[in-house]
């Protein structure tokens, strides 16, 4: 027999998101109620939003005192006077002025030179370490899935975890909890045609031919689909007590904060959700695609936050940031730049203690042209669990790793 990890890695993909959603939703609602209480640990949520690419944490957080910033960057720096200086030293791009606005009320958490030791230049390896927390091997789970299985969380709760998007993310593969991949909502439904749904209805019912293959995913697979047929009827309804109190920008990103937060305020009880927006790799003309991503991100969190505090649920949703790397230092002649070490990440919400945490790394003192990073990601991880989901760290992370202030 196969394991769920297994079948979720090889197959789920192939056989769709949709059809599993609905069985998770249907679980959920039934255990819904067993999850959040106003206030609690448990009404808690993180989001995670997965910068794609690697963004250049030295625009995004700009050293706009640092007359070597503009010495390496002559061509792609931000202007000192457009800066939304933080002081004298950094402040942020012009176009985070949504994510300034949160700031200055105290809900950004700015966490300065963070990375790993051993660092790889990879995009493929670089975001699998962020996602598995693990540099120095290959593990087969996510920090975030294992948070889950971990966290002894309602049994028949299977919508514990949500990823926004087609396809599941490595942070969120577990050996006991299937997370569900949601694109949109209109998409919850059967994707095979009228007569392949009808076939499988009866295989289900016991009435018809077995499935003309055979397959060690099999049992799962009808498992998930016999919950997928009962509850598809359900989804509409356990959503539809949610309006939106704000106008979402009509970006990807917004759209899929949007359904994050349709989701919290139906209180089904997810504890993690992943959100993406990319891509940052700007290896030429990064001035004009870096600009609009930063702000269709600040505008989406802006929105995401106005939407919860109207709801009431702002205290309780805290959101994270990551990207694969940072980028070097120095412009390349494509006006762009290329990967990277330390960058910037922002923790945003009510339980933040809002800030900046941490020294701008040097930009003189270099190794062989990157930032020297002086906190390790999974510090901040491990603060996110005991902080914020109140779950020891060490389980998820295998390891102990100093706390931070910022929660």
């Amino acid at each position: 027999m196969s394991t769920r990890r297994q079948f979720i890695v090889q197959g789920i993909g192939a056989f769709g998101g949709a059809l599993a959603v609905d069985s998770i939703f249907a679980r959920a609602a039934r255990a819904a109620s067993q999850v959040t209480k106003a206030g609690s640990v448990a009404s808690r949520c993180l989001v995670v939003v997965n910068l794609q690419g690697g963004n250049d944490g030295l625009n995004t957080i700009v050293p706009h005192g640092d007359p070597a910033y503009y010495n390496v960057r002559p061509t792609i720096n931000v202007a000192q006077s457009d800066v939304l200086a933080i002081d004298s030293s950094i402040g942020m791009n012009p176009k985070l002025a949504s994510l300034k606005a949160l700031y200055d009320r105290h809900r950004v958490a700015v966490l300065q030179g963070v990375h790993y030791p051993n660092y790889v230049l990879s995009h493929f390896r670089g975001t699998e370490i962020w996602q598995t927390a693990a540099p120095d091997s290959y593990d087969t789970t996510g920090w975030a899935g294992r948070y889950l299985d971990k966290a002894e969380l309602p049994a028949n709760n299977l919508f514990k975890g949500v990823a926004i998007g087609p396809l599941l993310p490595k942070m969120l593969v577990a050996d006991k909890t299937d997370v569900p991949a949601i694109g949109d909502l209109r998409g919850f439904r059967f994707n095979g045609r009228a007569d392949e749904q009808a076939q499988a209805d009866r295989i289900l019912m016991g009435d018809g031919d077995r499935y003309p293959f055979d397959s060690p995913y099999l049992q799962l697979v009808q498992e998930v689909e016999r919950d997928a047929r009962a509850a598809s009827s359900k989804l509409p309804h356990l959503v539809a007590g949610y309006k939106p109190a704000v106008d979402y920008p009509k970006t990807p990103f917004a759209q899929g904060l949007n359904l994050v937060s349709a989701i919290v305020n139906s209180d089904l009880g997810t504890k993690v959700f992943y959100v993406s927006i990319g891509s940052f790799d700007t290896h030429a003309a990064q001035r004009p695609r870096q600009d609009a991503l930063l702000q269709q991100f600040g505008d989406g969190l802006e929105a995401f936050y106005d939407d919860l505090a109207a709801h009431n649920a702002d205290d309780r949703v805290l959101t994270m940031t990551f990207s694969e790397f940072g980028r070097r230092v120095e412009e390349n002649a494509n006006r762009g730049t290329d990967h990277g070490t330390a960058a910037p990440m922002f923790v945003v919400g009510g339980g933040v203690k809002g800030g900046v945490y941490g020294d701008h790394p040097s930009l003189t003192d270099l190794d062989y042209g990157n930032l020297k990073w002086h906190t390790d990601f999974r510090s901040v991880y491990a603060t996110v669990l005991e902080g914020w989901l109140d779950v020891p760290a060490s389980a998820v992370l295998g390891d102990s790793f100093t706390s931070l202030n910022f929660i």
